[in-house]
């Protein structure tokens, strides 16, 4: 699974939340490099001035008063003093920046020798070298007061201020983006074969000028559509009327003959690609859609078929309602079932079931298949083969009209060859989340 946010405004708000972070993450440390220096110059001071002070205090006092010195100066400052022995092994100074720079500054004013350790024989402090006369000696000074007490409240109110940027970013990104929101729902609804509406121009230019292009080509398509479905519609009509006559009269011929078979069967083959021309034209756009049984409903499309004495092979798995346009979906499966029949003979099976959400109504055949590489070409309108499966009649409207009812229910169609020889023409639609799976 992929940590990275899939749509533009999640990625632009963790953009900005690692920006934001970043920069202050920068202006700490910049702060506390540049705080650096006169803390540093500060606790160098302190340390200075005590060993100096500590010094002179003793010198000045009385060789008796010495001892009652450096206990008052332990109770009060909690200044401690040892004897220093040169052959006491010394670790060398922690990797503190802070620390270096104090025992640098320390040494530029006490001298080069002196020694700086930091918890030395396992008691906290700092202790630093220091002479009096001949003698060597430790002062122990417990703590250095140079750092400054973190400023919870101020982190408090930055915490806040991060989080109102954060609100505030995916708020005016939620506004940016709703115009690329509703470009994708109109191309998701024209790629179902849906009419939209005029897209709103407005927003930043670069938006203003995509829905300007998109509202134009939408159009355009609208256009060729109303076009091509007018010239399909009149011509289809105006050709019913002179068939119509044409059976008549071939009908009130006296004999019976092959020829008159013939003529019968090429006008009605004629009429039954009128229809499919109809049918493409009428599509399913303005039908409801209801919720529905779809296995009932393949069992009343296989009822039709027994009545003309075939009747598929039904293996209907266990399929929840959901709502899909009853007329439309039968015409996709009839679409389906005659494409079988026609092609493949007399064994053709329906099946149904319902995986990962969604229904998968396959309708199968013993037909000789399809090459390869031509499954997805013969989906478009007027699409055929000019071998085997494409021989005799059809429109090459048929497979069109059932992938065009397919989108409207937001699914699509499959075709493969069988393992064993024949086709499946599969129709894949997703069930929504509020339907119950059992």
């Amino acid at each position: 699974m992929s940590l990275v946010p899939r749509t533009l405004q999640a990625r632009i708000v963790v953009l900005i939340l690692l920006l934001l972070a970043v920069g202050q993450y920068l202006a700490l440390r910049l702060f506390d490099e540049f705080e650096l220096e006169p803390r540093a110059a500060a606790g160098a001071l302190q340390i200075v001035s005590t060993v100096k002070l500590t010094r002179l205090a003793v010198l000045a006092a009385q060789d008796d008063r010495r001892l009652d010195l450096l206990q008052e100066l332990n109770q009060s400052e909690g200044i401690r003093i040892y004897s220093f022995d040169p052959l006491e092994e010394i670790d060398p100074l922690p990797n503190d920046p802070l620390i270096q720079r104090i025992a640098k500054k320390v040494r530029e004013q006490l001298g080069d020798k002196t020694i700086i350790a930091v918890n030395h024989l396992d008691l906290p402090g700092l202790w630093v070298s220091f002479d009096i006369g001949i003698d060597d000696y430790w002062l122990v000074i417990p703590s250095i007061k140079t750092s400054h007490p973190i400023p919870w409240q101020w982190m408090g109110w930055g915490a806040v201020v991060l989080v109102l940027s954060l609100f505030g970013a995916w708020l005016i990104m939620g506004r940016i983006n709703r115009p690329l929101r509703q470009l994708a729902q109109a191309a998701d609804a024209i790629g179902r074969g849906e009419r939209v509406n005029k897209l709103p121009e407005a927003g930043a230019v670069e938006f203003a000028r995509v829905t300007h292009a998109f509202n134009e080509m939408s159009e355009a398509l609208a256009r060729t559509e109303a076009d091509r479905n007018l010239l399909l519609g009149g011509v289809s009509h105006d050709l019913r009327t002179p068939l119509a006559r044409l059976r008549l009269s071939v009908e009130m011929l006296d004999q019976e003959t092959d020829l008159k078979s013939g003529m019968v069967q090429d006008i009605d083959d004629m009429d039954a690609i009128i229809r499919q021309f109809l049918a493409y034209v009428r599509g399913a756009e303005g039908e409801v859609e209801v919720t529905g049984d779809v296995n009932q409903l393949i069992r009343d499309i296989s009822e039709r078929y027994e009545r003309q004495g075939r009747r598929p092979t039904l293996e209907l798995g266990r399929v929840p309602q959901f709502a899909f346009r009853p007329l439309a979906m039968q015409r996709l499966i009839t679409n389906l079932v005659d494409n079988a029949y026609h092609y493949g003979g007399s064994s053709v099976t329906v099946q149904t079931r319902v995986k990962d959400s969604r229904l998968m109504l396959s309708v199968l055949d013993r037909g000789p298949g399809l090459p390869e590489g031509e499954t997805e070409r013969l989906l478009r309108p007027f699409e055929r083969l000019d071998t085997s499966r494409g021989r005799e009649g059809g429109s090459g409207l048929g497979l069109a009209i059932a992938t065009r009812i397919a989108r409207l229910h937001d699914g699509e169609i499959k075709l493969k060859n069988r393992k064993d020889g024949g086709l499946e023409a599969m129709v894949i639609i997703p069930l929504k989340p509020e339907i119950r799976l059992f």
